[in-house]
């Protein structure tokens, strides 16, 4: 993150906090923020030398908390918004959409099929990604006089989009909102705006759309994906097609201590119903952009057991996914302690480690089965990053040897090729040789230097 930029477009909004001593000081604690105590050549200081003091006292490290502040606020004029917006997204990993691909898009849009439903939804969500100019004062009639100046963009999509449909072409608006030369997370997040049933009410129109911007996006081996449900539409996001899965998981099954005793309630809603409840979790909610974090999975942990404060959800939660690790694996326990241990109060923002997951499963055993049974009904670890499923193995000697513990081709075959099943899933695996984990302070080092290079590699930050 550019901190020098972020500190110049925080300036001027920060200056113009409170418009008397009072107000002043109520907006400071309000922030949480502490006046410089006053120098002793000092016997009291204007509001301009109250602001200008505070403002040089902030440490870069604070920053970003009095930006989220001030954006939560709703106060910051649009531009303001969106540049300091823009600085926080710089290091959010999301997918590139070139200029070209953004003009064929618009051009093939239609927008009265997009504005016509909803025009006041549609409104709204423009002024939530765009600068619209300022905001008016005076009523629609008065301030679209000449008198008051060159009309606002708002203005003119009145005139040009609504009131006159086809004056300005898909690519015109485009050009207009600044979409074409947006930054990526920005015009990812418009694309799926145009698709969301809060601008368009309509499911067909939402596919149609959708079925429009994926003839360009593919060209990119990008998708606007279907990836959950909400108030009976579909809801869709910008991922990429390359090597990754093609959805987001509908359940988690994990922290399985036993089979998980499932039966299907509601065959035509796929609706399942886990019978052994103290022996498997499911993760039942959709899962977020930014994949799963300890903070999701803390939050959904507490959504089902409300008695609990947060030292106590953490605490619990952590005990019962260290409780269905496998007895007598070591490596597997080393693994899991030390991600958390390594991590310490990031570990809130980053992936949750999540174990004993369940990628298939079949009511009957693989014997029963024959040669139709599923292989590696389990993963030791996952971590669900954006667009990314990270499968962690720890190989212990049953992956190579017989039930006799003599040295198999057949047992190394089978986990071999359950291997390239997973792979060709859109499943990242990593393996590691239990002997490797059995040694804390060894593994502690071979595990720091991992999950570094792991998250680097994947662009993973402890950002929220």
């Amino acid at each position: 993150m550019d901190l020098s930029a972020l500190r110049a477009a925080l300036e001027m909004p920060f200056m113009a906090l409170g418009d008397t001593h009072k107000m002043m000081t109520l907006e400071y604690d309000r922030l949480g923020l502490t006046e410089p105590p006053l120098q002793p050549e000092e016997e009291g200081r204007s509001k301009a030398q109250r602001a200008k003091a505070l403002w040089k006292s902030l440490r870069d490290d604070e920053l970003k908390y009095l930006a989220a502040q001030l954006l939560a606020d709703g106060t910051l004029t649009a531009g303001q918004r969106n540049t300091i917006e823009d600085i926080l997204w710089a290091d959010i990993p999301v997918a590139s959409i070139p200029k070209r691909v953004r003009r064929e898009i618009a051009a093939d849009l239609v927008l009265e099929d997009l504005t016509t439903v909803a025009r006041d939804r549609f409104d709204a969500m423009l002024e939530r990604l765009w600068d619209l100019g300022p905001t008016e004062l005076f009523g629609e009639i008065f301030s679209e006089s000449p008198r008051f100046g060159a009309p606002t963009l708002r203005q003119q999509i009145r005139q040009h989009v609504h009131r006159n449909p086809g004056d300005w072409t898909g690519e015109e608006f485009f050009d207009k909102l600044g979409a074409i030369d947006a930054s990526d997370r920005r015009f990812n997040l418009f694309l799926e705006a145009l698709v969301s049933h809060h601008v368009v009410p309509k499911e067909p129109v939402q596919r149609a759309t959708v079925e429009v911007i994926n003839r360009h996006l593919r060209g990119e081996r990008l998708e606007l994906r279907e990836i959950a449900s909400k108030d009976g539409y579909p809801v869709f996001e910008v991922m990429s097609i390359i090597d990754g899965p093609q959805s987001k998981p509908k359940n988690i099954i994990f922290a399985s201590t036993a089979k998980p005793d499932l039966r299907l309630v509601n065959a035509l809603d796929n609706q399942l119903e886990l019978m052994n409840e103290d022996d498997v979790l499911v993760y039942d909610e959709p899962i977020p952009r930014h994949g799963l974090r300890w903070s999701d999975l803390q939050s959904w942990w507490q959504r089902n057991h409300p008695e609990q404060d947060d030292d106590q959800a953490k605490r619990q939660l952590y005990n019962r996914l260290l409780r269905c690790l496998p007895e007598n694996s070591s490596p597997q326990e080393n693994l899991f302690k030390l991600y958390y241990e390594i991590h310490r109060e990031s570990v809130y923002n980053l992936p949750a480690l999540l174990p004993e997951i369940w990628l298939y499963w079949d009511p009957k055993t693989a014997k029963q089965r024959g040669p139709d049974a599923l292989l590696k009904f389990r993963m030791d670890f996952l971590l669900l990053l954006p667009d990314r499923r990270i499968v962690l193995e720890v190989d212990g000697a049953n992956h190579y040897t017989d039930s006799a513990g003599r040295p198999s081709p057949q047992e190394y075959a089978k986990n071999a090729k359950a291997d390239r099943i997973m792979k060709l899933s859109g499943y990242d695996v990593f393996r590691f040789g239990g002997a490797e984990l059995c040694e804390v302070q060894r593994a502690e080092i071979e595990l720091t230097a991992f999950f570094r290079e792991l998250f680097a590699k994947y662009e993973v930050t402890t950002e929220p």
